[in-house]
């Protein structure tokens, strides 16, 4: 555990970041490595009580379109090390991706796609339905149409990466307030002047939203409109059993994923194209529904039929923070001075946080243009400039 601030906020700050998750957590730390100081988080909740504790810990690089496929190539090779240089077990292991498809019509975008990563250096390949059998023996591969793996791809444990970049950010000066909530964010003539808390007010010219499923919220309070929308989407876990899973499956046909954690549980998830979306906070419902549960062990057993035995021990949901494009929204906007933002990652901002932090933070603190913060800009919805990733599961 790491010693937090109480009592009231500092009066100033160079920089205050919004949200305990891995983004707000991993952006202070890399602007404290990079020798910011006065650096201030700010969480409503505990650390890691949005959308990063409630996300099933999945890091993979078998994407569709180029931004996302660079960033979680990069985040890969920090996970690979990321324990020895926070100081604390991440529990990362690459037992790999293996995405499959009952849909004829897929196969020839999922080809494609293996192209694309292979371009860009990431080891996957197209499989036939029955090379998936050796890599998950009892797979029911009979309406498998196909499916590509990469054995590079894996898990880590969310809360202990957040605790990582909580204990490492602390070690280099940053203060993390917790149970703190944001009343009001000060700007004037186009610029960030300040912040005011439930524990007082800092004076800060640097604000970076980092609120998940609240960023649209907070992007309010500077006059910024996002176009992101809140899904629900939940998670079960069973109860233990034999290790028999070194992958995270995944069908990009009906969403459903699950792998198996170091303990032995199968812990997974499903989306469901009939729960509603929000635009407010106001509106977030995150208790868990019978519809699910029933849902997702339907359709596990169709995948691999020896669950049937298994006992389903616990549900939770929580909230993606979905763009049109399925892309994050990274770096700033026009015509308002020391505003940044790390938002939109659409369900898979835990596997992109570790490259989306250390290029933000460079881009923050030397000033030089960076192509990947540039094309995942908020401008590219008004240029119309959207490619929309396909792989988008859970």
């Amino acid at each position: 555990m790491i010693p937090l601030p109480e009592g009231s906020v500092p009066a100033t700050a160079d920089a205050v970041i919004v949200g305990g998750g891995i983004n707000g957590l991993a952006i202070a730390y890399e602007l404290a490595r990079r020798g910011m100081k006065r650096l201030v988080v700010l969480e409503r909740d505990y650390l890691g009580s949005g959308s990063t504790g409630r996300c099933g810990g999945g890091i993979r690089q078998q994407w569709t379109t180029e931004e996302n496929i660079r960033l979680a190539q990069e985040s890969v090779a920090a996970f690979e090390h990321l324990a020895g240089e926070l100081g604390l077990q991440t529990f990362f292991r690459q037992g790999g991706y293996l995405m499959v498809t009952e849909d004829e019509s897929q196969l020839e975008s999922m080809r494609q796609a293996v192209a694309l990563q292979n371009s860009c250096q990431v080891p996957s390949r197209f499989l036939e339905p029955r090379e998936c059998l050796d890599i998950v023996p009892q797979l029911d591969v009979s309406r498998l149409k196909g499916a590509t793996f990469c054995q590079k791809d894996g898990t880590a444990y969310p809360f202990s990466v957040v605790w990582g970049y909580a204990k490492a950010a602390a070690r280099r000066g940053v203060r993390i307030f917790i149970r703190t909530r944001l009343l009001e964010v000060k700007h004037d003539g186009g610029r960030i002047t300040g912040v005011v808390t439930a524990r007082g007010e800092i004076s800060t010219p640097l604000l970076i939203n980092c609120a998940g499923p609240w960023s649209r919220s907070l992007a309010a309070m500077v006059g910024v409109q996002l176009p992101n929308r809140q899904e629900r989407h939940e998670i079960m876990v069973s109860e233990s059993c034999k290790p028999f899973l070194d992958p995270m499956v995944i069908s990009i046909s009906n969403g459903i994923y699950f792998s198996q954690s170091m303990r032995g549980e199968i812990v997974g998830g499903i989306g469901d194209p009939d729960e509603p979306h929000w635009d407010r906070p106001a509106q977030f419902d995150t208790r868990s529904q019978l519809r699910f549960a029933v849902r997702f062990a339907r359709a596990l057993t169709d995948y691999w039929p020896p669950a049937r035995k298994l006992r389903l021990m616990r549900q939770w949901a929580g909230m993606y923070d979905v763009t049109p494009d399925h892309r994050p929204i990274l770096g700033g906007v026009p015509g308002l001075e020391g505003y940044q933002m790390a938002c939109g990652y659409s369900g898979h901002g835990f596997m992109l946080a570790p490259m989306a932090a250390s290029r933000l933070a460079k881009r923050i603190t030397t000033g030089e243009p960076d192509g990947i913060i540039d094309s995942l800009s908020l401008a590219r919805f008004a240029r119309g400039d959207i490619v929309a990733d396909a792989f988008v599961v859970g």
